[in-house]
């Protein structure tokens, strides 16, 4: 972490800060928005076949857009950890600095560029579905 200045230090920290506390509020207002939701649709009863597929989707995308949001909340964590014990800013891989550039841009950022690229080409078939 020698590389960046406190300055720098100190708004890479309130960039992670503020994107913690609105993705709170989002996985928040969306957990209540979906119960609202459901309820709603319980209570109606009067939806076709067409209606309670359309509100499964979109209770899917709702549950998909909640893992996204906390999976970012995680690496949120992660980076104030990596700030508290002194290894922000250095590439998981090859424990070169990262430039501020790439953490202003993504201050959750675990790999500089070249690193990141390689993993990238190494694991960009993982999560995809094969028949």
């Amino acid at each position: 972490m020698a590389h960046l200045t406190q300055q720098q230090l100190k708004q890479l920290k309130k960039k992670l800060d503020d994107r913690y506390h609105v993705l709170v509020a989002e996985v928040r207002a969306e957990l209540d928005g979906t119960g609202k939701q459901n309820l709603e649709g319980l209570n109606a009863g009067t939806g076709d076949a067409g209606d309670e597929s359309v509100a499964d989707l979109l209770a899917d995308l709702g549950a998909t857009m909640v893992d996204r949001q906390i999976q970012e909340l995680r690496e949120i964590e992660a980076a104030r950890a990596r700030m508290r014990d002194g290894t922000y800013g250095q590439c998981i891989d090859c424990r070169s600095e990262i430039p501020f550039e790439r953490l202003a841009a993504y201050p959750t950022a675990l790999r500089d560029v070249p690193c990141q690229n390689q993993y990238e080409k190494n694991y960009a078939h993982e999560g995809r579905p094969t028949l």
